[in-house]
């Protein structure tokens, strides 16, 4: 796993492509269900819609020594790797969810980026025990 460390160092920041797959999933879900529950419907579509506008305005970059959030042009929060004790990416077939836990705190993102890249760079910035 040496090696996968040193690449990543190689590779500079790397920025996600933001997915918006999630977001339009749930829209769309909440047009039938407007018909047969049109509150949860409405709270469905609305989250969506929420999730839509996180993507277009949210930016994920793996650096060197850490996973920096980014809202538009600035810097809203960073998360070295030697903090990082383990993560998780929930139904890697149609994922919805990543999870990764730091010394202090928890964190759960709805996969609104590439997660093909995002698993790539996790693997190598920061490999699993």
């Amino acid at each position: 796993m040496a090696t996968a460390a040193s690449s990543s160092a190689s590779q500079g920041t790397i920025e996600l492509k933001p997915s918006y797959t999630l977001p339009l999933a749930l829209a769309i879900a909440a047009i039938p269900l407007l018909l047969v529950q049109p509150w949860l419907s409405f709270a469905i579509g609305a989250f969506g819609l929420f999730l839509l506008f996180q993507a277009a305005t949210i930016r994920l970059q793996f650096t060197e020594t850490a996973l920096d959030i980014y809202r538009s042009q600035s810097l809203i929060r960073r998360f070295p790797y030697q903090e990082w004790q383990n993560w998780r990416i929930f139904w890697p077939v149609v994922p919805i969810l990543f999870y990764f836990k730091e010394i202090n705190s928890i964190h759960f993102l709805p996969i609104l980026f590439d997660p093909k890249t995002l698993q790539t760079c996790l693997e190598q910035r920061c490999p699993k025990i």
